[in-house]
This record gives C-alpha cells, sequence and structure tokens, in this order.
C-alpha cells in the first residue's frame, strides 16, 4: 500500500482510522475484551514483513474534544510517511494548505483537509521512540 508524491517521499501505509465516539474508554475495552486488540493509544494491529522495526496500525477512539477538527467529518484518516518534511514539501508546492505541524518525540505530524473537510494526519514514526 504505497503512494508516490513529488520527490522521494512517499505514503507507506495506513497509520490509523480516529473517529469520534460517546466513551472513548468503553470503545478501547470492546476491542480489547472482544478482538482482542490492545495498546498504549487504542487497539493496534502489528504488521509482520514491513521495513520498519515495530510498524503498526492504530484504531483510535476520540472524545469529540477538537481533535478531529477542523476536519468537518466524525473521523480522521492517519496515514505513515517515510520522509514528512519531504512529503510536506511536495503537499505545498502543489497549493495544498497544511494546517498544523508537530513534532511529538516519538513521531512527527501534519495535517490537511481532503476536498471534502475530512481530516488527513500524516505521520513519520520515529524508529527509536516508539510508544
Amino acid at each position: 500500500m504505497t503512494g508516490q508524491a513529488a520527490g522521494d517521499a512517499r505514503i507507506t501505509g495506513l497509520g490509523g482510522v480516529f473517529y469520534i465516539v460517546k466513551n472513548p474508554a468503553a470503545s478501547r475495552a470492546w476491542y480489547r475484551d472482544v478482538l482482542g486488540l490492545d495498546g498504549e493509544y487504542g487497539p493496534q494491529l502489528a504488521w509482520a514483513g514491513e521495513p520498519r522495526a515495530h510498524p503498526y496500525s492504530l484504531i483510535s477512539h476520540f472524545a469529540d474534544d477538537g481533535y478531529i477538527k477542523p476536519g468537518t467529518a466524525p473521523f480522521m484518516i492517519n496515514l505513515r510517511v517515510d520522509d514528512l518534511d519531504g512529503f510536506v514539501g511536495s503537499l505545498r508546492a502543489k497549493g495544498v494548505e497544511i494546517v498544523g505541524q508537530a513534532d511529538e518525540g516519538y513521531g512527527k505530524f501534519a495535517w490537511l483537509l481532503d476536498p471534502d473537510g475530512v481530516k488527513i494526519e500524516l505521520w513519520e514514526q520515529v524508529e527509536d521512540r516508539l510508544p
């Protein structure tokens, strides 16, 4: 699952699906108890055979606390990238507005909106500081 942008930076896979629920703790408990998926930030699915040491995708439940804003959908798509700065540069060169960026130590993030108002979170995982 890859996509190619200008230059060498590219999307490497699905980082996760984030959506709003009434009770995030109860939803996380359901995924843990019923499906056997658990993790520090919500249910995690580990991927074998990936080039990174510990790749995973995440299902993350949020209260309606504004994290998914300014998106207009009740969910957000998180995409893994191999070079956030390069990918963001290629997006800006295409005239795409980046609505925010952050470095959380375990990874770097940038956000944009798709044409339908869905928030897209780009995530470059930092190898030596995995959650």
